[in-house]
C-alpha cells in the first residue's frame, strides 16, 4: 500500500481539520460509534493542539489525505485510572487516539497500516506497551484492534467527565 504516515505540518491543520469535520459528519448523520461531536472533536480545534504538542498524524495516498490519528503519551494521565494489565508509569506506553479513514478509503486496510505504523513506532522507541480506549459497542474499533493483537482489559470510567460517554474499553499491546 502506498501511503505516506508523518507528523502532519502547519500548513494542513485547516485540511486535516475539515478531514474530521467530514468524516464526523457522517457519523452523526450514521451510526456514531465513537461518538465523536461535530466540531468539537476531533476537530481543527483539536488538530491545531495536537500539531503544537507533535502528536497530531496524517496519513496521504497519492497528495490525499486518507487518514490521521493521534500518538502520545497519554497527556492527560487518564490511564493511569485505568486497571492494566501490566501497570506502567507514564511515557512507558503510548496510546493512540482519534484514529479516522477517509470515508471514500474505508475497509481498503488503512486502519491497519495505521495501527501497524503504530506498533511499530512504539517497538522502535523502546516503549512498552501501546494502549488505547474504545467507546463500548464500537464494534469495528474493537474488531480493528484485536485483529492486530490487542487485549480487551475492562470497561471503566477514565474519569474524563464526558455525558455522552461515561465509560470506555481499555485495550493494551504489551510489546
Amino acid at each position: 500500500m502506498d501511503l505516506t504516515i508523518r507528523k502532519i505540518y502547519e500548513n494542513e491543520i485547516v485540511a486535516l481539520g475539515s478531514f474530521y469535520d467530514e468524516i464526523v459528519y457522517y457519523l452523526e448523520t450514521h451510526i456514531n460509534y465513537p461518538k465523536w461531536i461535530y466540531g468539537d472533536y476531533p476537530s481543527i480545534h483539536s488538530v491545531r493542539e495536537c500539531f503544537k504538542n507533535s502528536t497530531q498524524y496524517i496519513v496521504m495516498k497519492q497528495g490525499e489525505i486518507v487518514g490521521a490519528f493521534i500518538l502520545d503519551e497519554d497527556p492527560a494521565h487518564d490511564y493511569l485510572n485505568g486497571k492494566w494489565s501490566v501497570q506502567l508509569k507514564s511515557g512507558e506506553y503510548l496510546s493512540i487516539h482519534a484514529l479516522a479513514v477517509s470515508l471514500r478509503h474505508q475497509k481498503q486496510g488503512i486502519g491497519k497500516e495505521i495501527v501497524r505504523f503504530c506498533i511499530d513506532f512504539a517497538k522502535n522507541n523502546g516503549y512498552k506497551s501501546v494502549r488505547l480506549d474504545v467507546v463500548p459497542g464500537n464494534e469495528p474499533a474493537a474488531k480493528l484492534y484485536e485483529g492486530l493483537g490487542f487485549r480487551y482489559v475492562e470497561t471503566t470510567d477514565l474519569g474524563r467527565r464526558f455525558e455522552n460517554i461515561p465509560f470506555f474499553s481499555t485495550y493494551e499491546l504489551i510489546l
